[in-house]
Formats: C-alpha cells, structure tokens, sequence
C-alpha cells in the first residue's frame, strides 16, 4: 500500500512541475518580448521618436514582467503548502 502512495505523490509532483516549467517559458519568453516590442512601439508610437522615454518604458515593462513571475511563484508555493496541510489533516482523520 505504501508503494501506491508513493507513486500516487511521483505522479502528482510529475503533473505539478510540468506546470512550473510551462509558467517558466512563458515569463522567460515574454521577458524578452514584452520589453523589445514596448520600445519599439513606444517609440514609434508614443514618443515620436525619443529613444530615452521608449527605454524608460521598456526597462518598465522587464520590471513588470519579473514582478508577475515572482508573485506568480509566491501564489504557487502557498497554494502547494495549502494542498500540503489539507493532505496532512485528511491522513490524520483517517
């Protein structure tokens, strides 16, 4: 019975860090997209060509993209201790 147990918990950390690693790539890529595509655009678009104000705003937006992945990561690990203590309270009910 231990043995199920064990492979049952394998299977959930296997489910939970191909979620991890998706979240990865998609803040790495958008870490390089988001802020290149707002320099150029707010350059073009909103600053009428000052490439100061367009890197202010592309050094914002990197800011802002590493901000969201760090709170992201927060969410998850208090989501993973809270899954944590509901598994560790049904065992004992049992």
């Amino acid at each position: 019975m231990s043995e199920q147990a064990a492979a049952g918990k394998l299977v959930a950390q296997g489910d939970q860090s191909g979620g991890v690693l998706v979240k990865l790539i998609i803040f790495a890529l958008s870490l390089g997209i988001v802020p290149l595509s707002s320099y150029f655009l707010s350059r073009d678009y909103l600053w009428d060509g000052n490439t100061i104000y367009a890197a202010i705003t592309a050094i914002v937006a990197a800011n802002t993209v590493l901000v969201l992945y760090i709170v992201e990561a927060m969410r998850e690990e208090s989501r993973l201790r809270t899954r944590e203590k509901q598994e560790a309270e049904s065992k004992k009910n049992r």
